[in-house]
């Protein structure tokens, strides 16, 4: 192999890895948007489950037990 077919070859390669890393760089951008959005979902729904703990806690505060 000469020299010229090397570099040839060595061009080749780097470009397939140049377009391997873009592919990956866009697959966890997207996973990032994805992760985010998931945070903000779980923050809303920790948020509205101690809203609805606190509605069930001054039920329980203001009605007696059964037992008495």
């Amino acid at each position: 192999m000469n020299l010229e077919e090397r570099v040839t070859d060595l061009e080749s390669r780097l470009a397939f890895q140049d377009d391997t890393i873009q592919a990956l760089n866009d697959v966890l951008v997207e996973q990032q948007r994805i992760v985010e959005r998931l945070q903000l979902q779980m923050a809303a729904l920790l948020k509205r489950q101690e809203e609805m703990a606190g509605q069930f806690e001054s039920f329980e505060e203001e009605a007696p037990p059964p037992h008495y």
